[in-house]
């Protein structure tokens, strides 16, 4: 089993830029795809970005993609969301997540809850008009 805890959450205007980090521990953390959702009040659980296991591979909801930018620094066993031109609608609850599998493909297949294992506890990102 690995760990997650991200951070670097917080209040944000509207155009601005946030990155949240997701730092692991555990398992063998480079040979998981690690992922980011987020779930806004009421909401369901949504996917974000993910990023294979290697940084070979990077996938992105479309809600997001030009935006945000993940990326893994494994020699830190961290993972990263850049997040830039923030909106209202990107508020929600930020968690990070391991793949259930070693190696992964990262693909428009990962972009479900099924694919992840383990998960974090969470990063609140507000963005005010």
């Amino acid at each position: 089993q690995v760990q997650l805890v991200e951070s670097g959450g917080g209040l944000v205007q509207a155009g601005g830029s946030l990155r949240l980090s997701c730092a692991a521990s555990g398992r063998t953390f480079s040979n998981y795809a690690i992922g980011w959702f987020r779930q806004a009040p009421g909401k369901e659980r949504e996917f974000v970005a993910a990023i294979s296991w290697g940084s070979g591979s990077t996938y992105y909801a479309d809600s997001v993609k030009g935006r945000f930018t993940i990326s893994r620094d494994n020699a830190k066993n961290t993972v990263y969301l850049k997040m830039n031109s923030l909106k209202p609608e990107d508020t929600a609850v930020y968690y990070c997540a391991a793949s259930s599998q070693p190696y992964q493909p990262v693909n428009k297949n990962i972009a479900t809850r099924a694919k992840f294992g383990s998960w974090g506890q969470g990063t609140q990102v507000t963005v005010s008009s």
